[in-house]
């Protein structure tokens, strides 16, 4: 190569990836407004979710059901949540992200606020299923929009901040409502949390950018078990599903029936000093943003695995005695499942390449499964063994998490290809 040469070359501009470029960078006004736009999309989602649960003793006397009927206000919700988020990616893929979005959480707060008008159980109950079929449109879309839409960089960190959003919203749903119906009735428990989704979905429509990066697809139904088979035959992906399985089910559990214990001898606690345990959920919303980016730096694998360690050790504190030390446990359960959780659905979308819809519709699909079954063998062992049975299965839990997220860091790296 002659001088001339080689000084053309050192003079000839870097590469530049033209797609790159065109998505969302960290600190920009279109990173803030994104981040702001679905961290009140996740509040108000999860919000709504979970907005019955402090009521149900209310809805056995006002409408004279059991307490296992009552609870069926959140289970049918939470039921057909878990099923449509399976095909909620489809339709997505077809129609767009975002408006999927602002339609999906308009009609969940339409419903919710209906739900605080009847005066009958079955339309109750009937409006509450209509709900977890509306709120689908939510979360897998918009873990999927974060995405396509966000500079490599930058999704560590938004993708945490919209898990954090979650996380509020559960807390701020149930914290709320309940505080709410002690002074002025269930009614408006509900429509008070209502209305602040129908104030979420107005600033979603006026933050959220339209997306540059989305292609539709129209392949239909036919095309959905043959991009299932090939998500399932990835080598990573897998692993991640049964990750999500048993995180939730492990820190479902343990919220489950930490009150059952504490309401007991030796402690006595009132229901209102229990309830405020779900105000831990705020070091969720720190955990998530922050593990997200450590995860960018050190790697999700590692994070990932520190996310089970700390919920391994919060495990092992909540078998002790001393209220001190159960309320540092259930902290750090709260911080390693938050921070793992954001990690973990990130990756999802990042593995899966153009089937992200169905991969993260596949990754809460398994999600709300492992709340749902292993939320219910841990009934069956705190029947057996009390509080210490619980914490037994919850660490046998935690401990098979460990194993898969290192049979996790064993598979190809490769993406999905489609």
């Amino acid at each position: 190569m002659t001088g001339e040469t080689a000084a053309a070359v050192e003079r000839r501009p870097p590469t530049v990836d033209p797609i790159a470029e065109t998505r969302i960078q960290q600190g920009t006004p279109a990173f803030r407004r994104t981040a702001l736009a679905l961290f009140l999309a996740g509040f108000s989602t999860f919000g709504l979710l979970y907005t019955v649960q402090p009521l149900l003793p209310e809805f056995s006397r006002h409408f004279g059901v059991s307490a296992a009927g009552s609870a069926m206000s959140l289970s049918l919700t939470t039921g057909t949540l878990a099923v449509a988020m399976l095909l909620a990616g489809l339709l997505s893929d077809a129609v767009g992200r975002r408006p999927l979005m602002i339609a999906a959480l308009l009609a969940s707060a339409m419903l919710s606020l209906s739900t605080a008008l009847v005066d009958d159980w079955t339309t109750l109950l009937v409006l509450r299923t209509l709900l977890g079929l509306a709120l689908s449109g939510v979360p897998a879309v918009a873990m999927t929009y974060l995405v396509e839409e966000m500079d490599s960089r930058a999704l560590g960190l938004a993708m945490g901040l919209y898990i954090g959003g979650n996380a509020i919203g559960g807390m701020s749903g149930r914290l709320l409502a309940g505080i709410i119906a002690d002074h002025w009735g269930w009614r408006w428990g509900i429509g008070v949390v209502s209305i602040i989704a129908v104030a979420s979905t107005v600033l979603l429509w006026l933050q959220l950018p339209p997306s540059r990066h989305f292609s539709a697809r129209r392949d239909g139904l036919r095309e959905l078990p043959s991009r299932w088979r090939t998500l399932f035959a990835d080598r990573g992906l897998p692993w991640l599903f049964a990750t999500s399985f048993v995180l939730m089910g492990v820190f479902v559990t343990l919220y489950n029936y930490l009150g059952y214990h504490l309401l007991a001898p030796p402690y006595h606690l009132s229901q209102t000093v229990v309830g405020l345990i779900f105000s831990v959920y705020l070091v969720g919303t720190f955990s998530s943003a922050w593990m997200g980016q450590q995860a960018t730096r050190y790697g999700r694998g590692r994070i990932l695995s520190i996310s089970f360690a700390l919920i391994g050790a919060g495990i092992a504190l909540l078998a002790m005695p001393w209220l001190s030390t159960m309320a540092l446990g259930i902290a750090l359960v709260t911080f390693g499942f938050f921070g793992g959780h954001s990690v973990a659905s990130s990756w999802v979308g990042s593995r899966a390449g153009t089937m992200r819809a169905e991969a993260s519709a596949l990754y809460l699909f398994a999600y709300y499964l492992g709340s749902s079954v292993l939320g219910g063998v841990g009934g069956l062992a705190y029947a057996a063994w009390d509080w210490l049975g619980v914490c037994a299965f919850a660490a046998v839990l935690t401990l098979i998490g460990g194993g898969i997220v290192w049979a996790l860091q064993q598979r190809a790296p490769q993406p999905v290809t489609a």
